[in-house]
């Protein structure tokens, strides 16, 4: 590194990157895609931080808790620092990049979307196409760092309706970028990455960042197989849904973020 740091810049990274590297998933049923960090720093640090809005430390009528939770910057920040330093990350994070699609990415998206779904539930490549061009912010895919090939993706819309509707998987001008909900479209995960937890790190990592971004609640709809599995990601069942997609019956999942 050739810029050398003061003493006190040192101790705020170093605590940073061990905020990161030490953080675990929340155990709180209601948003179990956050990630806490527990406090073993110097407070005056973690002030300054809190500041500079790398981190959040909750507060009860008792002062703060014994915990904190890194924002997406501080995130990004502790990863960079890492990759500076020459340290490595956390498994997941040293096999994959997380970050949101690039135009030039969109044939592998439709590309995947037609190995992981049969012909009567996938979504078309112009579909796909469509969605990396009108909400790339919205398409948060993780890349394998060994090849540089898309592992897997999840993509949305932004919008102020509540109840998902088939119409969202082919009309993109339904978009509403400062909508207050996220209609879910699709999370794919090529077969040769799959039982390794990187679906879940993918609804987690999205979820953290729309609740981030003030979203009230992401809103999906799966085949009754699948149901157990986002109700483990934090979804509540609602039940069928009016969604007629592929000719077949699906459920209707919501997850609160913003109240």
């Amino acid at each position: 590194m050739s810029t050398k740091k003061t003493y006190e810049q040192a101790i705020e990274e170093l605590s940073l990157m061990l905020l990161y590297l030490t953080r675990q998933q929340d155990r709180n049923e209601f948003c179990r895609y956050r990630e806490l960090s527990w406090k073993g720093y110097n407070f005056d640090i973690l002030d300054k931080m809190e500041k500079e809005e790398l981190l959040w430390q909750p507060k009860s009528r008792r002062g703060y808790d014994k915990y904190l939770y890194l924002s997406e910057a501080g995130r990004k920040k502790a990863q960079k620092l890492l990759a500076e330093y020459g340290l490595p990350d956390q498994e997941m994070q040293e096999h994959f990049e997380f970050r949101y699609i690039r135009p030039e990415e969109a044939e592998q998206a439709a590309e995947i979307e037609q190995i992981c779904f049969p012909p009567n539930e996938a979504c078309t490549g112009k579909m796909m196409k469509d969605r990396v061009a009108a909400a790339p912010e919205l398409f948060l895919v993780a890349v394998d760092r060994g090849n540089g090939k898309l592992a897997g993706f999840l993509c949305g819309l932004a919008t102020d309706e509540y109840t998902f509707r088939d119409d969202f998987f082919s009309d993109t001008s339904l978009y509403q970028p400062e909508g207050k909900n996220v209609m879910l479209l699709g999370l794919d995960v090529l077969p040769e990455y799959r039982r390794q937890g990187l679906a879940r790190e993918l609804m987690y990592q999205y979820l953290r960042k729309e609740q981030e971004r003030g979203r009230k609640m992401v809103i999906l709809t799966c085949l009754k197989d699948k149901v157990k599995m986002y109700e483990k990601m934090g979804f509540t069942n609602r039940g069928l849904s009016d969604s007629t997609w592929g000719n077949v019956s699906w459920y209707e999942m919501t997850c609160v973020l913003n109240i």
